[in-house]
């Protein structure tokens, strides 16, 4: 991987971590399709004591199902193969033009200190996770 690359990566992950962004697989609506699942069963066997029985089961189970989903972005670009990570590079590049830098240093504290150039590449960061990758963004209170 080139430098230039390995240096937007970082540069996207620092964004990310700033904002504390975290992403999701398209997994959570199994895990609430298996809470409603169990309570409905739960209500047609038990009545209302079988509802709170079987929604209690289903939560912990949609738990279970969906447990280790929930990433912080950071880890998700990292984990990105070299064509994902040169596609997310190429897009980052379409806002920032023709930036030069020397070192993640100086390319971070470019963006980090113009407002404007950081809500664009944060956009065009968040776009290509919910695009590509197809993944939910959540910000972490």
């Amino acid at each position: 991987m080139s430098k230039k690359v390995d240096d937007v990566m970082r540069l996207c992950c620092e964004l990310s971590a700033n904002q504390q962004i975290k992403t999701t697989v398209k997994g959570s609506s199994k895990g609430a399709v298996a809470a409603g699942g169990l309570a409905f069963a739960g209500g047609l066997v038990g009545g209302p004591l079988g509802i709170a029985v079987g929604g209690a089961v289903g939560g912990l189970l949609g738990c279970w199902m969906t447990s280790g989903q929930f990433k912080p972005l950071p880890q998700i670009i990292m984990e990105l193969s070299l064509q994902q990570q040169q596609k997310l590079y190429e897009d980052v590049m379409a806002i920032m033009g023709d930036v030069q830098w020397t070192d993640l240093a100086q390319l971070t504290a470019l963006v980090m200190g113009n407002t404007s150039l950081q809500q664009q590449v944060t956009g065009a960061l968040l776009g290509y996770i919910t695009k590509e990758l197809q993944a939910e963004v959540h910000y972490v209170d």
